[in-house]
């Protein structure tokens, strides 16, 4: 049993005390601005509103970056297919803050990222690949990479020995940059709420409160306890993705574009899979294909088809795992096969919809609209660009508020864990003395939590158990799924296990074989007895099972029935709370 505690005045603290104090707060002061959805464009809204100086609140019905901002192929770039799309206004705007957050605001978890372009054709394609990239450099302005080079293919083969040599014709390097999402939509969400910001998960918008013809606030349900509550503002930011329409639906207010998901699948393979001291980057006949070092694993990815059914439970398919097998083995000399797969995740896109009947040809620009008085919507997009987003979100809103509203200033705000990142990275070895762990753990530490790994150790002085590794996933160590819990607003074991770490997607067993360690280690801080232990490792076993099963299955419907079938928390077995109109 872990003997940790916390201080519940921190305010970059989301823990249950935290929590606590949050539902009280919401249901009794006037907000500026209500943020509805805890994906990487709702944390980055509340973080840029709370540092110009308004009272903000924000509500995720299940967990932060839950639903698309922890299933993204894990990099801040560009987007260098979008080039031949001629939308040069997103890539250069996209690259500007690939190089602020490397740079600036999240150096701690944005890591510069080698790629090799294989190229396949004589001829052409080299200066016009090589043309491409110089604009993509080029849009970059000052940057913290290195630019374009060029290699023959003996070349390219010693960067990249996994491909075959019949395969290339020669090669191109160039950077992008590579980021655990879920861990950054995190640090964004404590960054928020250190200045300010009330962040609540699990706080679901069950309708709207208006005066007269304006909507000045939400109405709000606790999905654990089905407690109600109603949160006043002067205004309403609806920033939940996929989740858009649903919302504007809610608010009986005709929406002003409609958000349209695109699934995506990547599968997760060890890395001596593939021999290769860059990341690869792919032509295919419908986009563009990404094998990503990610640690002790590859992350191989991504698909693009439309998705019609449940937002919450995307679900890969045999088809969709084979088309990805396919892809990716016709440039290897020894191909990958169902047996190397260690993981795998689906998530959604929410691109604006009425452009084309392809996603993969939709606009990844984002869009603004004002719904009703008092309710802004904004969708679409890219990560990378959230916070380009969230400024122009919060512009939007600037009639509702009755103060004058600063602009916003979110460049130049490093997000937490960032100041002092670089002098600690060269203090790797004191810091491993001082603490009692390897040099190679402390720098593990400060690629997830930056300055702030002091704070994630403490948690250890009063019990040393906690400084050593979970036995089934010894990447952990066992304070980090303490800290997930009294700092990061962990609830439930799917919290810890998908996204405070990625032990669901980096282990063959996809944490079946640590639940039951991660659940007794954090059941005393959530005041869950045996029964509720229990369940919450039964519900884990259930997801994994269904995941599982749903990768086999042949097609959409198939799969998705079998991924819904398996409940995500007790919270979902609630019976529903009318909800007055």
């Amino acid at each position: 049993m872990s003997t940790a505690t916390f201080d519940p005045d921190r305010p970059a603290d989301l823990g249950p005390r935290y929590r606590e104090n949050a539902w009280q707060r919401l249901s009794t002061e006037q907000f500026d601005v209500v943020v509805v959805g805890g994906g990487i464009v709702g944390v980055g809204t509340a973080l840029d509103a709370a540092t110009r100086g308004l009272r903000v609140a924000l509500v995720e019905a299940r967990d932060i970056a839950s639903g698309t901002s922890s299933r993204s192929s894990k990099m801040f770039h560009g987007g260098l297919r979008y080039l031949e799309q001629l939308e040069f206004g997103l890539v250069r705007e996209a690259l500007r803050e690939r190089e602020l957050s490397l740079s600036t605001l999240a150096p701690h978890l944005v890591k510069p990222l080698p790629f090799l372009y294989p190229l396949t054709h004589r001829g052409w394609e080299r200066p016009y690949m090589a043309a491409g990239l110089f604009l993509y450099d080029s849009l970059g302005g000052s940057k913290s990479v290195p630019g374009q080079r060029h290699v023959t293919r003996s070349g390219a083969l010693r960067i990249a020995p996994a491909l075959k040599r019949n395969s290339l014709t020669g090669g191109i390097t160039y950077y992008d940059t590579v980021v655990d999402d879920a861990r950054h939509t995190m640090t964004v969400a404590r960054t928020a709420a250190q200045y300010g910001a009330v962040i609540r998960t699990s706080t679901q918008v069950t309708g709207f409160l208006r005066e007269a013809d304006r909507v000045s606030g939400v109405r709000v349900r606790d999905t654990e306890s089905g407690e109600i509550a109603e949160i006043r503002s002067h205004c309403v930011i609806n920033a939940s993705g996929v989740w858009t329409d649903e919302i504007q639906a809610l608010s009986k207010q005709r929406g002003r574009f409609r958000v349209r998901a695109s699934k995506g699948v990547h599968i997760v393979v060890p890395r001596d899979r593939i021999v290769s001291e860059s990341a690869i980057i792919l032509r295919t006949a419908k986009s563009v294909l990404f094998v990503i070092p990610w640690e002790t694993h590859w992350i191989v990815g991504t698909t693009d088809t439309d998705w019609n059914l449940d937002l919450a439970h995307p679900a890969a398919t045999a088809a969709d795992i084979e088309y990805i097998l396919e892809r990716v083995n016709e440039v290897l000399v020894t191909p990958l096969t169902q047996a190397d797969i260690e993981g795998v995740y689906a998530g959604l896109r929410p691109l604006l919809a009425g452009e084309s009947d392809e996603t993969s040809k939709l606009s990844r620009e984002h869009a603004v609209a004002e719904v009703a008085p008092g309710m802004i919507a904004i969708a679409g997009g890219k990560y990378t660009t959230y916070r380009v987003m969230a400024a122009d979100a919060v512009d939007a809103i600037t009639d509702f508020i009755p103060v004058r509203v600063a602009p916003s200033i979110t460049a130049k705000v490093p997000l937490i864990g960032a100041d002092g990142y670089h002098a600690l990275i060269n203090q790797c070895d004191q810091l491993g003395q001082r603490h009692g762990l390897h040099p190679y753990r402390i720098r593990r530490l400060l690629n997830r939590y930056g300055s702030l790994i002091d704070d994630v150790l403490a948690y250890a002085k009063k019990d040393a158990s906690l400084l050593e590794p979970l036995t089934s996933a010894p990447q952990y160590l066992r304070v980090e799924v303490v800290y997930a819990v009294v700092s990061e607003a962990a609830l439930h074991l799917e919290d810890i296990l998908a996204r405070r770490t990625r032990i669901a997607i980096e282990y063959p067993d996809r944490g079946v074989n640590c639940a039951a360690e991660v659940a007794d280690l954090v059941a005393p801080l959530l005041d869950w007895d045996a029964e509720q232990t229990e369940f919450e490792v039964e519900t884990y076993l259930a997801r994994v099972a269904a995941e599982v099963a749903s990768q086999r299955q042949p097609d959409d419907e198939s799969a998705d029935a079998l991924r819904a079938a398996a409940p995500e928390s007790r919270s979902e077995l609630l019976e529903p709370v009318p909800v007055p109109d």
